[in-house]
């Protein structure tokens, strides 16, 4: 909400609350650079925001309301659709008569408040209020939707008859699949899973029960419990939507269906393999609406960085990500894909599965039913005038020996390879019987990575105990992490690891575990002369990995460590992710 310059100025001089010389300073910086003066004080600190905004309230003649302790009615908050509120920063938190209760942000917008009044039939009347304030009134909006969803399937649930699978023909299960208790079950599991930002969905067949889990950063959660009788019906709601074969019960079935809506637009990979008690189902979620990543935002460090850059920046050679399922390797891939998407260079992949489409980039699903494998769509790619290719993954000797060949014939690879740590990638391209000096001459770089879930800003803070340095000690070198930590100007030239004050997750509303999101920790290796002359020796990954952290390589624990001590997430969460 917009104030006049001048009369904020007048009012703070006339209450004493800014320094004049202060207040003056901020004026010729807010003139300078285009901002308002309620701006800049904002940015210097000169107000804190609580006052600043009940001072422009008080010159406007506009009530302030805080909502941060108040528990709103489920009724009175859905009076304006949750979309709505949020885009528009706007909240219904009181309902007196014909009059409504607004908190805004900015009670300026007259747009808003004509659509609300429109849409209500109610007066509209605006409360200004703060950020944090409105933040948790939106939150309420989360809590109603949990419990709309126990409700809705309580009672669906009620209206659907128990399939018997072996009496029914596919014809039997399509119908039961678009009953609409189904398809509302099914759309608010989905739904629910999108709006707690999962990664996947499990529903899992039991003798007595149907249990529904969600994977929030890397970790599975029970969402809910449905009725035994509804597994096949939702089980058949789901293979329709993804195209499978209803009548299919004995072989595993993979499909694909899309969430659209206007605000997002969601792919889903579906899953289905027979289990003892019937069928299990896991979705993966994959939004198609996200921004781009870049290797900022997935954790990579800056000398790391130059590094990669350096490795892609090459037009021949392999570049390989390595790491167990799930720790965002595929990710990493899309992400250089994207760096490298220029118009002058043709860049194809051959991929089990899609996971996101990429414009300009020519893309192949493996199909091994019919014959597509990773090897014959790499054998067909380079028949496709490629400058870089992407594979999915090197499973095998052919795999490896064409993913080597093109790379020797004047192409940049990128590959994923499924190893603990980048030196051990190299002694697993000898298995697949890769000759030494093949790899040694056309393997530039190696990264492996895992995902750390990243601490909530709010969280405590305290110094290791004697206990836990001495089980430190036994895995970790803390000597080399002190010695990195102040390399990297994170702590004080003399601090020693006792001095420093590491994050401890806090658990609330918005975090119950203390943590949300994840970033990736990571090593490098980029191949030199030294490191070369050891894969023609046959050399072990341990001996490998040494000389790489002897030319200055930091390892995924090191690098977990520097993130801690800066605040990004936990040494527990680095330790229970690099000692899996």
């Amino acid at each position: 909400m917009r104030v006049d310059d001048s009369q904020l100025k007048a009012f703070i001089l006339d209450q004493g609350l800014i320094d004049k010389d202060v207040l003056s300073g901020a004026e010729h910086g807010a003139k300078r650079e285009g901002k308002t003066l309620a701006d800049v004080i904002l940015e210097k600190k000169l107000l804190a925001e609580d006052k600043l905004l009940r001072l422009v309230a008080y010159i406007r003649g506009i009530p302030t309301v805080d909502l941060q302790n108040e528990v709103i009615d489920q009724n009175i908050l859905t009076i304006i659709p949750e979309p709505v509120a949020r885009k528009n920063s706007i909240v219904a938190y009181r309902l007196s008569g014909g009059d409504l209760e607004v908190a805004m942000l900015d009670p300026d917008d007259i747009q808003t408040v004509d659509f609300i009044k429109k849409t209500s039939g109610l007066r509209v009347l605006p409360r200004l209020t703060s950020p944090e304030s409105l933040n948790a009134a939106l939150k309420q909006y989360q809590k109603t939707l949990e419990t709309e969803f126990g409700q809705i399937l309580r009672k669906e649930a009620e209206g659907v008859v128990p399939v018997v699978t072996g009496a029914v023909t596919s014809e039997d299960l399509k119908k039961k699949a678009e009953e609409l208790p189904i398809v509302k079950i099914v759309d608010t599991l989905v739904h629910h899973a999108i709006l707690q930002d999962a990664s996947d969905i499990h529903i899992e067949p039991a003798e007595k029960e149907l249990i529904v889990r969600y994977r929030v950063d890397g970790i599975l959660h029970d969402a809910t419990v449905l009725p035994r009788q509804l597994a096949e019906a939702v089980v058949a709601r789901i293979k329709v939507l993804s195209n499978l074969k209803l009548d299919e019960h004995r072989l595993p079935q993979d499909g694909r269906f899309k969430v659209e809506t206007k605000d997002l637009k969601v792919s889903i990979r579906v899953s289905v393999i027979p289990v003892f008690d019937g069928e299990k189902i896991v979705l993966r979620l994959l939004p198609e609406t996200a921004k781009g990543f870049t290797l900022e935002r997935l954790g990579f460090r800056q000398d790391q960085i130059e590094e990669i850059h350096r490795a892609i920046k090459k037009t021949t050679g392999i570049v390989l990500v390595t790491g167990p399922t799930g720790s965002g390797k595929t990710t990493t891939l899309y992400t250089l894909i994207d760096i490298l998407n220029k118009a002058g260079v043709n860049i194809s992949t051959v991929e089990d599965p899609i996971e996101y489409r990429i414009p300009r980039i020519n893309q192949t699903q493996v199909k091994p039913d019919i014959g597509l494998s990773f090897a014959n769509g790499l054998r067909s790619l380079l028949r496709q005038d490629p400058n870089i290719i992407m594979v999915g993954e090197i499973r095998d000797n052919e795999t490896a020996g064409l993913a080597i060949n093109a790379a020797l014939t004047g192409h940049l690879v990128l590959s994923t390879i499924h190893t603990n740590n980048a030196a051990g990638a190299l002694p697993r391209l000898l298995d697949m019987k890769v000759e030494p000096f093949l790899i040694a001459s056309t393997v530039v770089a190696i990264t492996a990575q895992r995902l750390v879930r990243t601490i909530c800003p709010e969280h405590t803070k305290a110094k290791l105990t004697d206990a836990e340095i001495s089980v430190l000690e036994k895995e970790v070198d803390l000597e080399r992490i002190i010695s990195l930590l102040r390399k990297e100007k994170i702590v004080a030239p003399k601090a020693n690891i006792r001095d420093i004050l590491w994050p401890k997750p806090k658990p609330g509303d918005e975090c119950p575990d203390g943590y949300k999101g994840r970033i990736g920790i990571h090593e490098i290796i980029l191949l030199s002369e030294k490191i070369k002359e050891l894969i023609l020796k046959n050399a072990s990954a341990g001996e490998i990995d040494s000389q790489a952290r002897n030319e200055g390589m930091v390892t995924m624990l090191e690098d977990g460590f520097i993130k801690a001590a800066q605040g990004i997430t936990t040494i527990e969460e680095v330790l229970r992710v690099t000692s899996e």
